[in-house]
């Protein structure tokens, strides 16, 4: 606050004042008045008085002078309050409190000449009086005559004792306020001079940097001088670089680390710098990691440099939508999750990749969880495009990395910018697989924070090209690390697509963000981990009924991760195997039928292969649809591999702490004595978002060469199974469920024969007869 704009010198009068003789801070007032009475100070010699062009350093090394000055003042101005050689006691007493200093006479009144001075009896102020100046002068250092007129009445003052007194107060406080701010510059210059000598003593006592003994000027040659201005200009350009490269990542970057190389993609490691435009016109060069991590960069540098900036904008966004609650996001009446307020949303953000086309629709969602690991394996997974679909097998059909525009920092993923290439799906026929092109940027925020965004790029790349049927609007997670080993997650999902390709019995579900939302990558993600998690423990399972070797367990373990992956590859038509879908007259409508050939894959039996998926509505419980198909005692009522009797368990290795997370080995009881009994190999997974229930049949003699901790590579099987999903329904409770059926069947051992209508029919049959039965039975249960 500047306290200077309380001096007004107009309302002095004559810009003269009175200023009682025992004012504290009288150097500076002394001062003033001598040069408002045209009055010479006098002179005093020091022969220690420094010569300074700051003012505000000659007033604060000149305070002892002017002190002395004004004691000769102070004396013959206190005796013009002196009546008959003496004060009286009550005056004395007064005269030393703290805001009688402000109460005396104005300067009108004081004169320095040659005539003895003129003796007069001055007024104090009483307390109260004094307060009610100082309570005036906080709401209005400068009254006008209206005020002190009032104020003069209220006090029984006269009206020029009131404009006097505050005159003084507002002199005092600007005196203060110089007397702090040239203690300030007193302390800098105390500083800069404590510099000045340091350097001084370093120059006079030179150090040789390599053998830390007194260094020769004589000695340094005119190479050495030109390659010591060179480092010096280096080291600058090397500070600038390594203060943007902070600014991109968020923390700063130390100049010289323990690995001087830098690893900021300056002509090291043979890779030159990519540089990168950000919105604030600033080139930054990307760093590289090595090139056995990196992949040929296809873009070119305007598009680099639009994708950095598309990127920064895309993470500014993700955090402020994850760490703002209401009123950005709201809770919904169905089901309690959390709903984006559209409204708040368009006033908060503007679109990083144009407006919504027409006819899409938008979802978006917010979960939060607890997930068992750590913030780096967790960006690390992600970051590869081959584990995220492996840990997300239900999710992403395929990815794939299509360009690394920055591996990271440090070796680690921090600033770390690739496009790829996913194919999203719900495992129905019913829902088209979303193809997205998007950038993934990661970045860390703090010590064991991480945030990973997702962001759309085909505006960028084909702006003419027509509108893909997704959008993938800023999402992905921020990732915090917990003091238990675990991580808080945060995920937030947010994409615009084309509802007209959704079959209308899952547009509510796919509305409500239960398809492709957050609370399915959340409760996916904490199932594998939980899984992981088991698997690396020592503890045996406690269901075995049979002894399986740590080898054999792992092996089964594999196969049946194997036998899962394909089973969701094979309901939708993704592009991970080349499937055909055919159109048939005497195929149902809701039915998808797909084939393709399977040669030189030893994990799958050589020839044609048919695949057939269909989905329905069932008024059942998502949890007691699943319970049903998972029960080995109830499988003959939907089952034609169960010989029409109940399978034994042979084999039961856990996944998770919900019984329903398992693999297991079933055996079907044989028809007659001639007939070898039949193995098949279950996968039953299960979580808040959806149930899977995956099956093959199984070799015997494989099957014993996979539970010995044998290769489960060559084991060929084709999956079948379900998968079960809530309908989205209205209500706080799920009023029913969508039951996924799908089949995989080879049709003929040769790769090269054609289909027939025969087999077409079959498979159609098969499809429909299973879910009658499955109806059949849980209409019987009910």
């Amino acid at each position: 606050m500047n306290f200077g704009d309380f001096l007004d010198n107009n309302s002095c009068g004559g810009g003269s004042g009175r200023i009682a003789a025992d004012l504290p801070y009288t150097g500076a007032i002394a001062t003033a008045t001598m040069a408002s009475a045209e009055i010479a100070p006098p002179r005093l010699v020091s022969h220690h008085e420094p010569v300074f062009n700051s003012p505000g350093l000659s007033l604060a090394l000149q305070t002892g002078i002017e002190g002395q000055e004004m004691g000769r003042m102070t004396e013959k101005y206190e005796s013009s309050n002196v009546v008959g050689g003496r004060r009286s006691r009550d005056e004395e007493h007064e005269s030393r409190s703290g805001s009688d200093n402000m109460d005396a006479a104005s300067g009108d009144d004081l004169e320095v000449s040659d005539r003895p001075p003129r003796k007069k009896r001055y007024h104090r102020h009483t307390p109260q009086q004094i307060q009610e100046l100082e309570s005036l002068f906080k709401e209005c250092p400068h009254p006008d005559e209206k005020q002190r007129l009032e104020l003069s009445k209220r006090l029984c003052l006269e009206t020029r004792q009131v404009k006097f007194w505050f005159q003084n107060r507002r002199t005092q406080m600007k005196t203060q306020l110089e007397r702090h701010e040239n203690s300030i510059l007193r302390q800098e210059n105390d500083k800069l001079r404590a510099e000045n000598m340091s350097i001084r003593d370093a120059m006079r006592n030179p150090m040789c940097t390599n053998c830390g003994g007194p260094a020769l000027i004589g000695d340094v040659s005119l190479e050495e001088q030109h390659l010591r201005i060179e480092n010096a200009r280096l080291k600058d350009e090397l500070d600038r670089v390594c203060a943007l490269a902070g600014k991109f990542l968020g923390r700063p970057i130390p100049a010289m680390g323990p690995n001087s190389g830098l690893e900021l993609g300056v002509g090291i490691n043979g890779f030159g710098a990519l540089a990168a435009v950000v919105p604030n016109d600033y080139t930054i060069p990307l760093p590289i990691m090595s090139p056995s991590k990196s992949t040929i960069n296809n873009s070119n540098p305007m598009e680099r440099s639009m994708y950095l900036e598309l990127a920064l904008a895309a993470m500014d966004e993700l955090v402020k939508i994850v760490q703002t609650n209401e009123p950005l996001w709201v809770r919904g009446i169905e089901g309690g999750r959390q709903v984006l307020n559209r409204e708040e949303y368009a006033r908060s953000f503007t679109p990083c990749i144009g407006m919504k086309p027409k006819g899409f629709a938008a979802e978006a969602s917010r979960e939060t969880g607890v997930v068992i690991i750590n913030s780096l394996a967790l960006v690390e997974t992600l970051m590869d495009s081959s584990k995220w679909a492996e840990m997300f097998p239900s999710i992403v059909a395929r990815a794939t990395t299509t360009d690394v525009i920055s591996n990271g920092m440090g070796g680690t993923r921090n600033g770390a910018l690739q496009l790829m290439h996913a194919e999203l799906q719900v495992l129905s026929p019913l829902v088209p697989v979303r193809e997205v092109n998007f950038l993934r940027f990661c970045k860390q925020h703090a010590e064991g924070v991480w945030a990973v965004v997702d962001v759309s790029i085909d505006a960028i790349r084909e702006p003419s090209a027509p509108y893909p049927s997704c959008r993938r609007l800023p999402s992905g997670c921020v990732v915090q690390d917990m003091p238990n080993g675990c991580s808080k997650v945060t995920w937030v999902e947010h994409c615009e697509y084309d509802e007209s390709e959704v079959h209308e019995v899952y547009r509510p579900m796919i509305n409500a963000g239960m398809g492709f939302g957050s609370q399915r990558w959340i409760a996916t993600l904490q199932r594998q981990c939980e899984c992981l998690a088991i698997l690396m423990s020592s503890s045996s399972p406690s269901r075995d009924h049979t002894a399986i070797t740590e080898g054999g367990r792992r092996s089964m373990l594999k196969l049946a991760q194997r036998m899962t992956n394909n089973f969701c590859a094979g309901v939708c038509a993704s592009t991970l195997h080349k499937w055909n879908k055919l159109r048939a007259e005497n195929v149902d409508e809701d039915v998808r039928v797909m084939t393709r050939k399977s040669v030189d894959d030893p994990g799958e039996p050589p020839g044609v292969v048919l695949s057939a998926a269909t989905s329905v509505w069932l008024p059942l419980s998502p949890q007691r649809l699943f319970h049903f198909l998972r029960n080995e005692h109830l499988r003959s009522e939907w089952d034609i591999l169960s010989n029409g009797g109940p399978m034994q368990e042979m084999a039961h290795i856990a996944k998770g702490q919900d019984h329903g997370n398992c693999v297991s080995l079933l055996r079907a009881s044989a028809i007659n004595s001639n007939q070898s009994s039949m193995l098949i190999l279950q996968e039953t997974c299960t979580d808040a978002s959806g149930s899977l229930v995956v099956y093959a049949p199984v070799d015997i003699p494989a099957m014993h060469v996979v539970m010995n901790g044998g290769d489960s590579a060559y084991v060929a099987l084709l999956p079948s199974g379900f998968a079960v999903v809530p309908d989205g329904g209205s209500g706080q409770r799920v009023s029913g469920s969508l039951l996924t059926v799908a089949f995989q069947i080879l049709v003929n051992s040769l790769p090269t024969a054609k289909l027939t209508v025969e087999s077409v029919e079959t498979v159609n049959n098969l499809i429909s007869c299973t879910v009658q039965k499955i109806k059949a039975a849980l209409q019987c249960e009910s």
